[in-house]
């Protein structure tokens, strides 16, 4: 007898996080709405609302588990870029060069194959 393997699509997305995730679409919507609802307002006004509805949305976007997932691959992310081996000055000055140096000889030799081939057909056509 085969086995069948059901999956649920809603697995770790329990319905306290569905509430969570559409209040996070709430507060942008609101956020969205409001600014234009309210464009007589203080910019300076409508900014502050938008900052705090922004950080307020980001928050409940947190208490999320996609959220902590999200939270963790920034901060692995921010790890492994502290990591990498920046090159100096001076490598990334010479590696400029070389790769200017390179353009400009391959832009010669196709400037000179098409003049070449231009001449060509030009002595072909007549």
């Amino acid at each position: 007898m085969a086995t069948t393997k059901t999956t649920d699509r809603t697995e770790g997305f329990d319905l306290l996080d569905r509430v969570k995730w559409l209040g996070v679409f709430a507060l942008l919507i609101a956020g969205v709405v409001g600014n234009w609802y309210f464009g007589e307002t203080s910019l300076l006004l409508r900014a502050l609302v938008l900052v705090g509805l922004a950080l307020l949305a980001a928050y409940l976007l947190y208490l999320t588990k996609r959220g902590k997932q999200l939270w963790e691959l920034a901060n692995a992310s921010r790890a492994e870029i502290r990591r990498v081996v920046w090159p100096t000055r001076e490598v990334t000055l010479q590696t400029t060069l070389i790769v200017i140096a390179l353009i400009l000889v391959v832009s010669l030799i196709l400037w000179g194959l098409d003049s070449a081939l231009s001449w060509g057909v030009k002595q072909a056509i007549g």
